[in-house]
């Protein structure tokens, strides 16, 4: 349904280095800066795009917003919670933790404030 999702950020650098730590951490490949001076992240067909806002405006979280990533497993989502938490992002609500169906999920935000979760496919 998505071709891809385009977030804002304050600081490139900052967001490339939280980014490429999470994604790393389930199995995915650092980013990259097209010609526009966007950050680019693709796996599997889907791209997550960060970009300093185009209207000179500072960038802000999106109120009510989540993005969900895929993990492959539990250890994947503790791992991507855990680069996160060290390279600027903010534990959010619950510890990582397995849901009623026995998907795994953990919650951060990132350094610009975007609310992420990384979940692992339900048992049930």
């Amino acid at each position: 349904m998505f071709t891809h999702v385009m977030i804002g950020s304050n600081d490139l650098e900052r967001a490339r280095d939280f980014y490429d730590a999470t994604f790393a951490a389930l199995g995915g490949e650092p980013g990259e800066i097209d010609a526009r001076g966007r950050l680019i992240y693709a796996h599997k067909g889907g791209r997550l795009m960060i970009t300093k806002p185009i209207d000179g405006n500072p960038a802000t979280a999106a109120n009510g917003g989540t993005i969900g990533i895929a993990a492959a497993s539990r250890d994947h989502v503790l791992a991507w919670h855990k680069a996160g938490t060290t390279r600027g992002g903010t534990a959010i609500e619950s510890p990582p933790s397995e849901r009623p169906n026995g998907a795994f999920v953990a919650y951060l935000r990132d350094p610009d404030g975007n609310k992420l979760t990384a979940r692992s496919q339900p048992t049930k």
